[in-house]
């Protein structure tokens, strides 16, 4: 969640309202899908709805996140450094997608979700899955090889 909204108290705020409206809602659950799809669909509404809010969410706001990841004691500094500027260089490449790809790539390579949950959550048919996911995936490698090209 916090990939997609840019704070943990965004983050936090979208997990409330999603329990919140999870619990206000919880008898128009019908069963068709798992519950877990159905309240991770709640909370994919609530932050597209935040984001539409806010009108920008910056992947780059996330700020110090990648410091808060364990670390290896016997990585040497450079190593540390090259990561970083390429979690960083990540992080631009995914904000310079549209929404649609770069919802898709979060949902299956963050939040590692199968596509027939992440059809269920953004409401499309598998086959639209697989064919977002991989002009995703495309769209992304050559945003990510033209940064590189201009970092050089």
């Amino acid at each position: 969640m916090l990939h997609v909204v840019g704070s943990h108290d965004l983050a936090e705020d979208v997990v409330q309202e999603t329990f919140v409206q999870a619990f206000v809602k919880l008898s128009t659950f019908q069963g068709h899908s798992q519950f877990f799809t159905w309240l991770y669909r709640i909370a994919f509404n609530n932050t597209l709805s935040r984001r539409r809010r806010r009108s920008h969410v910056s992947l780059d706001s996330l700020g110090d996140t990648a410091l808060n990841e364990p670390r290896d004691s016997v990585e040497m500094p450079d190593a540390r450094m090259l990561r970083d500027e390429q979690i960083s260089l990540i992080h631009r490449a995914l904000q310079a997608l549209t929404d649609e790809h770069r919802n898709i790539l979060v949902l299956r390579e963050m939040q590692d979700l199968p596509y027939e949950e992440i059809a269920v959550v953004l409401d499309i048919n598998i086959g639209t899955v697989r064919s977002r996911l991989s002009r995703a995936r495309s769209q992304l490698k050559s945003v990510l090889t033209q940064m590189q090209a201009e970092q050089t």
